[in-house]
């Protein structure tokens, strides 16, 4: 026997893009945005089957709840409630946006690997903290969108209801190329571009002379420190007793 069921909708936004005006966001929100309606049936943490919106219909996933999922299907009176269900979901998505507004995602991109003649360069393009889960990102080479030699992860949760996501791409980069990559999401009014910056050899200079600063910063407070507490043991002399008596033998 089945000793739980968990009924869940789930809000799946397939489109990217809002108006200006966040004040209509859940006007926005409604003219953009499709709703996928899942209601699923668990034991023991186990899908055991559901109905899902996109396809229209039941589905299971033992042998015992396909055959239920069949019979289901041919209820023309299940399927209508379904559909019901899909559109009470959508009526609800306004008020889903006040409790939980989209969150833009903090964007960095990389190179791991320093690039040179030989072998490629494997770009990094990381979206961190972001919400809802949905998002998508894609590559550009001087503008065009580059689609092979491409991998990527799933959104992966933070557990604090954000999201972050990692995708790479692996080409060997000629000098002056442009790389970019390009972040589409529910938090964001159009596609963002975010373009890779090469640094130069001035730029490692920097970096190297303010690194090197920030270790001196660090170093010479403990050099102080150190030579202090050396200094002040030092200076500590045994007293002699004010009451001694001093007896000379002869």
């Amino acid at each position: 026997a089945i000793t739980g069921e968990i009924c869940s909708l789930f809000l799946v936004l397939q489109h990217f893009g809002l108006t200006e005006d966040k004040k209509n966001m859940s006007i926005s929100i409604l003219a953009n945005y499709d709703v996928v309606y899942l209601a699923q049936v668990y034991l023991n943490k186990m899908l055991l089957g559901q109905y899902n919106s996109t396809l229209g219909k039941y589905v299971g996933y033992t042998e015992k709840t396909k055959e239920i999922a069949d019979n289901l299907n041919k209820n023309k009176g299940f399927l209508e409630h379904e559909k019901k269900n899909k559109e009470k979901c959508r009526t609800n998505i306004p008020l889903l946006c006040l409790f939980f507004p989209p969150v833009k995602p903090i964007v960095r991109l990389r190179l791991v690997e320093s690039a040179d003649s030989k072998h490629p360069g494997l770009f990094m393009c990381s979206a961190y903290n972001f919400y809802p889960k949905q998002i998508k990102l894609t590559w550009l080479r001087d503008g065009k969108e580059a689609t092979s030699n491409v991998t990527s992860t799933d959104e992966l949760p933070n557990g604090n209801w954000l999201y972050q996501i990692h995708s790479y791409i692996e080409i060997s980069s000629k000098p002056g190329e442009k790389i970019s990559c390009v972040v589409k999401h529910a938090s964001l009014t159009e596609p963002k571009v975010y373009d890779w910056v090469p640094i130069t050899e001035a730029g490692k200079n920097k970096i190297a002379v303010g690194a090197a600063g920030l270790l001196l910063a660090l170093v010479f407070p403990i050099i102080g420190v150190i030579f202090y507490k050396r200094k002040a043991t030092g200076c500590i002399q045994p007293r002699t007793p004010q009451n001694t008596i001093k007896i000379e033998l002869k």
